[in-house]
């Protein structure tokens, strides 16, 4: 995937949104969230460069094509798996390894919803996850402080997860929103609310319905607000139709001279401090995702040398993650080998304290 972010910077709140061209999987146009750069010019600011050409549309359907499901299935990749399954193994296969990295650490873990948790469908509407998913997600949360993370609108990813107790970070961060009653794991921690684009709601609103505009001639082609973040999904688009409905989105951001173009973004910098981790050295993330706008964290959690990134994918990819998984079963899988091992660590520990009550009644005098 490429992706070009274009920075609104927020003089009151110190923190920028950026409104990104992404290609994936999934959708054409997104919206992120990144700290701001170190010389900021002061005050509010939109500024947005051109994008409407050539080099970059081509650059766009080409990613398109490379990670399309029939190049996929088309492709031998035997010998290009094993040579990747050894940089980046599986995250089953050496699960005792990341338990042990965690040793005297609060495991966070982050979960992307579309690919990770649900299957990657052909309506966006329709990603639901299966039962067994869910009871494994909620059992997760009673060990481990658990975000799901994703482009949708967040109240769109609670009405298919549907579970009160997690964190829920809709479109990549911008819109985070903790359990009602606050942490169980952190003392005095209260609910998050955290939406720091809220302001700039009209001017994504207004993106919104001129992309659907633009974009319905394209056989296949839809539009989806999430609130602040809007996706161009072109799963159900003819592939040669692909380079004219990158322009289309790329005619809608003509419209918008005062926005600048800037590269990046650290959502999972902005959870942690939303769920009261930052700068903490004894907390270890654990981020799960299948896509190009889960690359972000991977290389957060990379350049910190804390906790590990997890790439969902059967095929390989250019990946900032440790390990892998090749698809949401493998997920399921991990997560209750997970709860399972904690589930055994505090059944030792209350054991031992117990022996060591014992010890110290016997003890005379």
């Amino acid at each position: 995937m490429t992706k070009q972010n274009m920075v609104v910077a927020d003089a009151k709140t110190g923190i920028n949104m950026a409104i990104s061209m992404a290609v994936s999987g999934s959708s054409l146009f997104t919206t992120a969230a990144q700290r701001p750069p170190p010389a900021a010019v002061p005050g509010p600011y939109i500024t947005i460069s051109r994008i409407n050409n050539g080099a970059r549309i081509n650059a766009w359907v080409d990613s398109m094509r490379a990670s399309s499901p029939t190049r996929i299935k088309a492709s031998s990749l035997s010998d290009d798996q094993d040579s990747w399954i050894l940089r980046h193994p599986s995250a089953l296969d050496m699960f005792e390894q990341i338990t042990s990295a965690s040793k005297g650490k609060q495991i966070v873990m982050f979960l992307d919803y579309d690919g990770t948790l649900s299957p990657i469908v052909d309506d966006p509407d329709r990603a639901f996850m299966s039962e067994a998913m869910r009871a494994t997600v909620r059992k997760l949360a009673r060990y481990f402080p658990t975000a799901i993370v994703s482009g949708r609108c967040r109240d769109k990813v609670y009405s298919f997860v549907r579970l009160a107790e997690l964190y829920y970070a809709g479109s990549h961060g911008m819109d985070i929103k903790g359990p009602s009653k606050g942490s169980k794991y952190k003392k005095g921690a209260q609910a998050v609310l955290f939406q720091p684009a809220s302001e700039f709601l009209p001017m994504i609103d207004e993106v919104y319905k001129a992309l659907l505009e633009v974009t319905k001639s394209t056989p296949g082609a839809r539009v989806e607000n999430n609130k602040f973040c809007v996706s161009v999904h072109f799963r159900c688009v003819d592939e040669m139709k692909w380079s004219e409905l990158a322009k289309q989105v790329g005619s809608v951001l003509e419209d918008y001279p005062n926005l600048r173009l800037t590269q990046g973004r650290k959502a999972l910098e902005f959870l942690l401090e939303s769920l009261g981790y930052a700068n903490c050295t004894d907390v270890f993330p654990v981020y799960i995702g299948d896509d190009r706008t889960d690359e972000d964290a991977f290389k957060v959690l990379r350049e910190r040398g804390q906790g590990f990134g997890i790439l969902v994918s059967k095929i390989p990819k250019e990946t900032n993650a440790s390990y892998s998984l090749q698809e949401p079963s493998e997920v399921m899988a991990f997560l209750r080998r997970l709860v399972g091992w904690k589930r055994m660590s505090l059944r030792r520990q209350f054991r031992m304290r117990r022996r060591l009550e014992e010890i110290k009644v016997s003890l005379p005098n």
